[in-house]
């Protein structure tokens, strides 16, 4: 048979075949009688792994919340006059107020004519300058350096430094980051590899960020959970650590431990000891750490004390200075800023291997750069008035009446929810949440069953119809079977937290009676 032959015969074994099986979209007839190809991308054809990402802080509570905010604006009657939305760490959207000296240099930078207005102090308009100099072109809008602007890599260097009691830091280790999510999710992508009893398992806390289980789920990666002790504040076990460890190499490859410290969703500060146990832990086992250290500023309790991972790495001494690899993450959405709209961050990089940091430095590449405003935000927030400069006093003036005002709240948090029979709140110790336990009636475990629901889902979905609280059911996050929580921010101003936390004390007894 001839190369003509061969074709004519291999293109009429095509044409025999049904689209659907050459992989081509089918024709549908429509009701004028036209036909109508069928859609490329469908539920069945799109990326397996998306259908399995899942982001509860966003999910279904909070779809139904902007659809009552809707129907409240259309007039519709509701048992409430306005949606109150607790379910996500929002601050400026909460009412917090942006500080003063960040907003005034980063509009000095958005529009350099104002420089010349007497109403900016001088030290804005310095810092301003600064950072335009390190601009393509001295504006904003100008791309920078994939790894960051340089100087605000350095600024960061000489923060963390600062913050770690001289401990080291070079600024090559830096890389600025559009948010601290993105430095999670690239690091994740570096470290997933292999298939099957191969493939990478990422071991992560149980409350978790959904963050870091929708990023596993896309990434294709094995997720392992190790659980928190709630009995213990929430606190983490080595025991435990080892039992998910051991179980996990029965089936992947585990090779990175996320630590969030303080802790979303359950607002705990971990001590020293802890931290240089799960160092020992890391090193014994071989794990990449991956410290997500965003609320660093956000710790309330007394007798807590924020401690940074690598701070605490290179004081253990070379044993695992030189040798335990390590992430650590940063953002300017949380402490006492804000700023989540600006999509600021960074991550440190510890003993990576130099071809990696290579190969790490190509991947980011590919995004160009994070926002050009949100390095310009964390260059301020690692370097803001000093002592003497015009800024200093309103700066610090502003700076701790939000941290003092995030402790009051998480305290009123803590106090008022444990006076309600039925719900457990540990210590609200830094971060910005509670993590409430709660009790719910077997009648109501199982109608929610009947409908499809986990309990507390159900639950916090009665809560919303009935007093228009947005709460994140603990579903979202992971929990111990049997155990029900939600997840409540504290960052409401004081009056309208307290007429929440009135409307969830109501709520729940009158959910328990009716259940009951």
């Amino acid at each position: 048979m001839n190369h003509g032959t061969a074709l004519l015969w291999k293109r009429r074994a095509l044409s025999s075949l049904s689209a659907t099986r050459r992989g081509l979209p089918k024709e549908k007839m429509t009701e004028n009688g036209v036909m109508s190809r069928a859609k490329v991308l469908t539920i069945d054809t799109i990326n397996p792994t998306v259908k399995k990402v899942e982001y509860a802080v966003r999910g279904p509570i909070v779809q139904r919340a902007v659809e009552l905010e809707r129907e409240l604006s259309q007039g519709m009657k509701k048992p409430f006059a306005e949606v109150i939305k607790a379910n996500i760490g929002d601050a400026h959207a909460m009412g917090q107020q942006p500080i003063t000296f960040f907003r005034q240099v980063l509009a000095l930078c958005s529009y350099p004519e104002l420089l010349s207005d007497n109403t900016f102090p001088e030290d804005a308009k310095s810092r301003a300058c600064r950072i335009l100099q390190s601009c393509g072109g001295h504006s904003m809008g100008s791309y920078s350096a994939s790894q960051g602007i340089d100087s605000v890599r350095k600024d960061v260097a000489r923060y963390i430094e600062r913050r770690d009691g001289g401990v080291p830091c070079d600024p090559d280790d830096i890389y600025l980051t559009t948010g601290a999510s993105d430095g999670i999710v690239t690091m994740l992508k570096l470290l997933v590899s292999g298939e099957g009893a191969t493939r990478t398992g990422v071991m992560i806390s149980i409350p978790q960020y959904p963050l870091y289980s929708a990023a596993l789920a896309e990434l294709g990666a094995v997720q392992i959970n190790y659980y928190l002790n709630e009995d213990k504040c929430w606190s983490m076990d080595i025991p435990e650590l080892q039992r998910a460890l051991d179980e996990a190499r029965e089936y992947c490859n585990p090779r990175a431990l996320c630590i969030i410290n303080p802790g979303n969703p359950t607002g705990q500060v971990q001590s020293r000891e802890c931290i240089e146990d799960v160092i020992r832990f890391a090193a014994k086992e071989r794990l990449f750490l991956m410290a997500d250290e965003v609320y660093q500023d956000n710790v309330y309790a007394d007798g807590c004390q924020f401690h940074s991972f690598k701070k605490v790495l290179f004081e253990m001494g070379p044993e695992y200075s030189e040798t335990v690899e390590l992430a650590s993450f940063h953002s300017t959405s949380k402490c006492y800023m804000g700023e989540c709209g600006f999509r600021g961050g960074y991550m440190e990089i510890i003993n990576m291997d130099n071809e990696v940091k290579a190969q790490l430095t190509k991947l980011v590449s590919v995004r160009l750069c994070p926002p050009v405003p949100g390095q310009a935000l964390m260059d301020l927030v690692v370097n803001p008035p000093q002592p003497g400069e015009p800024s200093y006093d309103s700066f610090i003036k502003e700076r701790t009446a939000t941290l003092s005002a995030l402790a009051e709240k998480a305290k009123l948090t803590e106090q008022v929810l444990n006076t309600v029979q039925g719900i457990s709140c540990n210590p609200v110790q830094g971060a910005m949440y509670s993590f409430p336990r709660i009790t719910i009636p077997e009648k109501a475990v199982k109608e929610a069953t009947e409908q499809g629901q986990q309990p507390d889902m159900f639950y916090c979905m009665k809560m919303l119809e009935e007093t228009g609280i947005c709460l994140v059911p603990g579903s979202g996050f992971g929990q111990k079977d049997g155990t029900y929580h939600f997840r409540m921010t504290i960052l409401p101003p004081t009056d309208k937290l307290k007429i929440l936390l009135d409307k969830v004390k109501e709520f729940h007894q009158k959910f328990t009676q009716q259940y009951s």
